[in-house]
This record gives structure tokens, sequence and C-alpha cells, in this order.
């Protein structure tokens, strides 16, 4: 099992009690099996079985247990790569397609979060999107245009307009509106329990080892105890790739990223609506509010694919976050609570991974690379519902496996 996160996370200790679901232990037969129980996995889950798809969830360890309780929980629907890049890369139209899935997929997310039982932490934001330095804020004022064409709630605001809301001054900055933050840890709980109840059948501690096709179509599962699932559909949710495609379809570079969350600030009247926050640089510095006034700091990203270890080199680096959101921010004076290192991937175009494999019937892949994966997986999710039932997507070509914009990479 690849190791994701080291550390102390902040997320599993917001939520209690979680609800247990029993291994597998008979042989089943589905429309969907979903392999993957994190937060890929159960936002497809969810959707698929609310649209009357007979669903299976498999999950090897614990419901929202892997690369979920790492996730800092910022939904946006600007990514990793700015729109007017993803022009250049696969044309407007696509590209502001793209953009608007993304902003619709924020508005599902929230409508998902609102149906549930559990509070999830999720909360409607703005994001301010700054240059990190002069010599930026040319390609950001770029960006600003870009977005405004395609039709989004975006504002620019001047060195003047930054200092009158934060302390702090930046040549420029972006303010998107529509974003939105959410504790995934309770998000994921929260999400696979109504689809449970909703009538998705869910089963931790199941991990599949073999996975044929039998000759009338159907999809064979087996789990290392030697139970056996029979599906007419397979979508791997498993966060990368499984280890069958690694090299084959998947362009994407594996690195890790640090994180870490302050205690209880005393005083954040200088933190303008509590706005998402990052920046231009890259890799980029990130930060966001809690429900119960901490802050979550993000960044120092490196290109190696192990989580760290050391928890003083851990330390080192989270001391360093710090005194970048006490740069900005100097009154906030609360020590750090929670720090963590994981793995995160990229992809090498900047867009994720979902769709059917080109060369197996039925099997699908929602592999949600880059720092937007929670809105890539409202999107995964009535994407591969509708190719599933047999419907058209507007973003199936854009994000699928073997498209065009991983020809020359």
């Amino acid at each position: 099992m690849k190791e994701l996160h080291t550390g102390n996370l902040y997320w599993p200790v917001t939520l209690g009690d979680t609800r247990e679901y029993e291994p597998l232990r008979q042989n089943k037969k589905t429309q969907v099996a979903v392999i993957g129980g994190g937060m890929s996995g159960s936002v497809c889950s969810l959707i698929f079985t609310r649209s009357g798809l007979s669903t299976i969830m498999l999950e090897r360890g614990k419901v929202a247990g892997g690369s979920t309780s790492a996730n800092t929980g910022l939904l946006q629907f600007s990514n990793d790569i700015m729109l007017c890049d993803l022009i250049d890369q696969i044309g407007e139209r696509d590209a502001q397609t793209f953009y608007k899935a993304c902003k619709d997929a924020v508005n599902m997310l929230a409508i998902t979060a609102d149906s549930l039982s559990l509070d999830v932490g999720f909360k409607r934001r703005s994001s301010l999107y700054y240059a990190s330095s002069e010599q930026q804020l040319p390609k950001l004022k770029k960006e600003y245009e870009a977005l405004k064409a395609c039709g989004l709630d975006v504002e620019f605001w001047s060195p003047e307009e930054i200092m009158s809301h934060f302390p702090f001054r930046k040549s420029g900055a972006i303010v998107t509106h529509g974003d939105a933050e959410v504790n995934p840890y309770q998000f994921v709980n929260g999400v696979a329990s109504a689809a449970a109840d909703a009538g998705l059948q869910i089963h931790e501690q199941t991990n599949i080892v073999a996975h044929d096709t039998l000759p009338s179509g159907l999809h064979r599962l087996r789990t290392a105890d030697g139970f056996e699932i029979e599906a007419e559909h397979v979508v791997y949710a498993v966060g990368y790739e499984p280890e069958e495609l690694r090299g084959k379809l998947v362009k994407a570079d594996l690195n890790r990223s640090y994180a870490l969350v302050t205690g209880v600030q005393p005083n954040l009247q200088s933190w303008h609506e509590r706005f998402l926050i990052w920046e231009t640089a890259r890799p980029y510095l990130y930060m966001r509010t809690t429900v119960d006034g901490r802050v979550v700091v993000g960044g120092l990203d490196e290109e190696i694919e192990q989580p760290l270890h050391s928890g003083k080199a851990r330390h080192k680096r989270s001391e360093k976050l710090l005194e970048q959101l006490q740069a900005l921010f100097p009154e906030l004076q609360a020590p750090i609570e929670f720090e963590w290192n994981a793995t995160f991937g990229e992809s090498r175009d900047g867009l994720p991974f979902v769709g059917a494999d080109p060369a197996w019937k039925n099997v699908y892949y929602c592999l949600g690379y880059g720092g937007n994966g929670t809105v890539y997986s409202m999107i995964a999710a009535h994407l591969l519902r509708d190719l599933i039932r047999g419907d058209s997507h507007p973003l199936t070509d854009i994000v699928k496996l073997d498209r065009k914009s991983l020809a020359s990479i």
C-alpha cells in the first residue's frame, strides 16, 4: 500500500465516531463497482446511487483514510494551470468549458454538502490570488481578462485595494467569487453515509487483488480474502493510477507537499471575509481559515514522491510556512498544533484523468491529479455516470486518458 502522508493530521480529530462498514464476506453482483473510498470514490458512488445505478464501493482500508485526511479543503474554480495557459494549450472553447465546469462543480458540492445530515464545515468563500512579484503582474492581468471573458465572477484589485482589506501589500490580485471551503474528512464520511442510506453497498477492509473480464463481458473482481464481485462497469477511484497503468496512459508526476494547522487564533479580524488566499509563484503558498478559527497553511512542494519521515525536518518546513503566514498577518501568533507531509500528483498538462480505459471496455478511471481534486471528483462523478448510461458529456474529450493535449508530452 502506497504511503500517502506522514505527520499529525488535523481533520480526523474533528469527527469523533465514524460509521463502519463490514468487509466483503460473500460473492455479489452489481451494475457498478467503485474501487476506492476516498473523496473521488465516495462522491462518484453517491452520484451513481442517487442516479439509480446499483453500486458497490470497495475500500481496502477505511473510508476517508487515505489522501482525504491530508486534503486542505480549498474548493476553487481556478486551477493550478491558469485559464490563459489552458487556452494556449487546448483552445479557448475547451478551456472555457473546463473552467465553467469547475465553477458548476463547486456549486454541486455546495448542494451535496447541504443535503447531508452531518455538518461538514462547508462555507462559501471568495479567493484572493495575488502576484508574488512585480514581474508576475502582467501575467496575472492577462489571467483576469481570460476569466472575465469566460463570464466568471472576478475582480482585479490594485495594491491600494488589497491594503484596504488586508494587512499586507501586493502589486495586484484577482479576487474570484463563488469558491468555498470544506472539512474534507467530515465531507467524505458524510457523503459515504448518505450514499449508504440511499442504497450504496460499502465494504471497508476489502482489498481487490485481481480483475478479470469474463467471456460475457462482465468484470470479475477478486478480493484478498477470496470473495468475488461481478460488475458490468468498474471505476478505479484510487487517487493515483493503478500500478498496471503506470507509464502507459497516465503522464503525471508525484510530488510531496507540506501543510500545518495553527491553534485557534484569538483575532482574525484583519482576514477579510475569511478569503481563501494563494499566489502566482510555483510552488505556491496557500492558506485558509477553519470554522473554529484556526489557519491552514500549505506549500513548499518538492519533486520527491515519498513523504518525509523525519519529524525534525518536517517541523522545519512547518516553521517556514508559519513565517510566511505571519509575514502576511503579523498579528496571528497561535502556534502550530498539527503538521503533515503528503504525496500529491500533478498531470503534465494540468488536467485530471477521467474517463474510459481506451483498451478495456466498461473500465473507467477517476484520477483527480492537481490541487483541485475535490472539484475534479464532482466533475468525474457526473461524467462517468453519463458514460456508464451511454450519454454524452461536454468534458469527455478534454479529460480522457488518451487526450490530444498529452500527445506531445
